[in-house]
């Protein structure tokens, strides 16, 4: 089974980012974003991030929905996330595990790990959907135009 990329990787990340979010509860959708951003922080205006900037990152977000799903359910049948479902749906918090299992992550990038998910979270948890989507998408154009900077149009043609 690869590494990067992969439920065990990203359900790591969700029960970091779902540990530094407790008690709240974050939906898929929610989570989804945070899986990216937790990597990028200084796209959104914090910490250096932890993964490097690639003119791709923007399509990441489309493909990322199922593999946090799968993710969680890697992480509910390890005891360190719970679902929740009220009259809004399903959302995921941080199991009664979690902190422990955070704990045990000493590695220099785990440290780090936690701390862009301790500053995505103060920055990001409390927003309504409507405002999170409103930020990533400025965040995706401004990628766009990142990458685009010599000239090039989308589609390769100048």
């Amino acid at each position: 089974m690869p590494l990067f990329n992969s439920t065990l990787e990203t359900g790591t990340r969700a029960v970091v980012v779902l540990n530094a979010a407790y008690p709240r509860a974050l939906d898929l959708a929610r989570l989804t974003w945070f899986d990216h951003l937790v990597v990028h922080t200084a796209d959104a205006g914090g910490p250096p991030s932890l993964h490097p900037s690639l003119p791709e990152r923007s399509g990441e977000l489309l493909v990322r929905r199922r593999l946090v799903e799968d993710s969680l359910t890697l992480m509910r049948r390890a005891h360190l996330v719970e679902a929740l479902a009220d009259e809004s749906g399903v959302s995921f918090r941080a199991g009664d595990a979690a902190p422990a299992f955070v704990n045990l992550m000493r590695s220099e990038y785990a440290q780090v790990l936690k701390e862009c998910a301790t500053w995505l979270v103060a920055e990001f948890a409390d927003l309504d959907t409507a405002d999170m989507a409103t930020r990533i998408e400025r965040q995706v154009d401004r990628w766009d135009l990142e990458f685009r900077s010599d000239g090039q149009q989308p589609g390769g043609a100048s």
